[in-house]
């Protein structure tokens, strides 16, 4: 993460009717259902400022190969999201990243600043209520992905979820704590991490107050990103975009969802995988990262649940003669 958001407009989901909220689509993967539960529609993002290292004729002409929820054709701006993955097992309530959060103070990241969206309405909608909630599972620890981990209370910050345990990288949260109050040992973590040095740290104030009260309260499990395995749910290296970024996959029933995490800011990459967005803190990993997440979510043949694309940001890789591609598939209604 850095300092300075894409220009964008953001439009609330609480402008969309109620009914709206209460009928989100559902994607079935075996025996269990998945629901986007919205945060923030960003429905205007300029590409040479989410991607600076492309042309900007190229990425849109790239861009408008998937409609107008993608890209808007009148201004020439992409479309993306921010929203939470609700996933309902027959045996537990997971939810997959936590999007920005509400009340967090991101003064050089206006777009998260003090934002006051009504997530947890939009997942009590869904069926859900924060209680009710037994694994937050994170890809990493960037802001548009942990803030809903708290909420503020009495001037305090508290779990949001009381009754789950939060999985996150041991190796994430050791870099994030250097950054915070151990500065003479943030080189040698990044040495060890092996991909250079990161164009830029992930902003400063998240891991105070999203990630460090959920250690405090003993909620935390945090675990080597390599394969893991915790209640089904299966944690792959996919390095890059954070020190230790992780895809997520669940199978049931012999199908497979993959949630991507960073991996991909918009479906564009798909024609372009080597341009990276701005937020990638180690560029060459990143690139590595998303080609081996795409012949992953190829080989499952799996349905993949990405953060940030518009549409239904669901869909499925497949590969051909020069590289893969990216077709949105939709749920259905309740």
């Amino acid at each position: 993460m850095v300092n300075d958001k894409p220009r964008s407009t953001l439009t609330s989901a609480t402008s969309q009717p109620e009914k709206t909220m209460t009928t989100q689509e559902t994607f079935l993967v075996g025996d269990a259902r998945i629901i986007k539960v919205p945060e923030l529609a960003l429905d205007t993002v300029d590409a040479t400022q989410l991607f600076p290292e492309g042309d900007i004729g190229a990425l849109n002409s790239d861009a408008t190969h998937w409609g107008e929820q993608s890209f808007d054709f009148e201004r020439g701006l992409l479309r993306q999201s921010i929203h939470a993955w609700a996933v309902q097992t027959p045996t537990h309530t997971v939810l997959i990243d936590t999007a920005t959060g509400n009340d967090k103070q991101r003064p050089t990241a206006p777009l998260f600043h003090q934002l006051e969206e009504p997530f947890l309405e939009r997942l009590q909608a869904v069926g859900i209520s924060p209680e009710a909630v037994d694994f937050v599972l994170l890809t990493h620890l960037h802001a548009d992905h942990v803030g809903w981990n708290t909420r503020l209370q009495g001037g305090h910050w508290v779990p949001t979820f009381p009754n789950a345990r939060y999985i996150f990288s041991e190796h994430e949260y050791a870099y994030n704590l250097a950054l915070f109050r151990e500065r003479e040992v943030v080189a040698s973590i990044q040495q060890q991490a092996g991909m250079g040095t990161p164009r830029h740290e992930p902003l400063d104030g998240v891991f105070e107050d999203s990630v460090m009260p959920i250690v405090e309260a003993g909620l935390d499990q945090r675990i080597v990103i390599d394969n893991s395995v915790i209640e089904g749910f299966c944690f792959h290296s996919t390095p890059g975009h954070s020190i230790d970024h992780a895809s997520i996959s669940l199978t049931s029933r012999g199908e497979t969802a993959l949630f991507w995490g960073d991996i991909m800011h918009h479906p564009l990459q798909f024609r372009r995988p080597e341009i990276n967005s701005i937020y990638c803190e180690f560029p060459q990993a990143a690139q590595r990262s998303r080609h081996k997440a795409m012949q992953l979510a190829s080989e499952l043949d799996a349905q993949v649940f990405t953060t940030h694309f518009g549409d239904s940001s669901v869909g499925r890789v497949s590969r051909h003669a020069h590289g893969f591609d990216w077709q949105f598939i939709q749920g259905v209604r309740p």
